[in-house]
């Protein structure tokens, strides 16, 4: 149970997040747990996570702001270890070299910098720009459904402040409604299957040569697959090639015309 300063403390702080949220984060305590705190960061640009929505939490000791919290990302992001605690200077990992002055948005400002830095602690992993990019246009996908999980009646028996897939984005749905409302309209719009988090690809049948380009539906359509098959035809082909059926017209014409005059010269 938090002290009488650590609630009124974060209540004020709440407060102050509410009002003015720093860049690319957002902020709130559990309505039944004032020591709970929700975050979402949003990916900044020019970073491997742009576009990538990121939740996790802090818990609050008791004794707040006199000792820090711990701090978790659920979210793969592939920099950090989904649900694990993280070693920071302003985490419950280094209580001596926690600032009473530091606030929430101070702790999550330092948290949003160390996630784009590459430095290693515990809790962080390494991977490729490539895999980050790939996670983050999954974010939205891993938070509304917990990994493509199936609800459970028995999931809520998980251990404490571990939030991985499984719960069928049960806790992300009760902390955060109007962003998985958000979540599962852009899931749809895009088809992506709440199972798997892959999109749906459509299969329009397999063509066994070179796409032309042509769209569908184009009332020249026919015209204009003859006039592509033409210019592919026609391409790199010398003047020889395109005109020899006027040559050959031409060298018969005056062969015709050397006869004649040979005709007539014996005669």
């Amino acid at each position: 149970m938090a002290t009488r300063a650590a609630q009124k403390r974060l209540t004020r702080e709440y407060k102050s997040i509410s009002e003015n949220p720093p860049p690319y984060i957002r902020a709130h305590p559990s309505e039944s747990n004032i020591l709970e705190w929700h975050y979402i960061i949003t990916g900044p640009e020019n970073t491997p996570y742009h576009g990538g929505q990121y939740w996790g939490t802090l818990i609050f000791p008791p004794n707040y702001p006199f000792a820090p919290p711990a701090i978790r990302m659920h979210t793969p992001s592939g920099r950090f270890q989904p649900s694990s605690r993280l070693c920071l200077s302003i985490s419950d990992f280094h209580p001596r070299s926690f600032n009473p002055a530091w606030e929430v948005s101070t702790i999550l400002i330092g948290l949003l910098s160390f996630m784009t830095s590459e430095e290693m602690t515990t809790g962080s992993v390494s991977a490729s720009e490539t895999e980050r990019k790939y996670l983050a246009s999954r974010t939205r996908w891993w938070n509304s459904t917990g990994g493509g999980s199936i609800v459970k009646t028995d999931t809520a028996k998980g251990g404490k402040n571990q939030v991985k897939a499984g719960d069928g984005g049960a806790k992300f749905k009760a902390e955060w409604p109007e962003i998985d409302l958000e979540n599962w309209a852009w899931i749809r719009e895009h088809k992506v299957d709440p199972a798997t988090g892959n999109r749906a690809v459509e299969n329009n049948g397999a063509s066994c040569g070179p796409q032309l380009g042509i769209a569908a539906g184009s009332g020249h359509q026919a015209h204009a697959v003859v006039d592509a098959v033409i210019q592919q035809r026609e391409a790199g082909q010398g003047w020889l090639f395109k005109n020899k059926l006027f040559l050959a017209g031409a060298a018969i014409f005056i062969y015709v015309l050397i006869a004649r005059l040979v005709g007539e010269g014996s005669s």
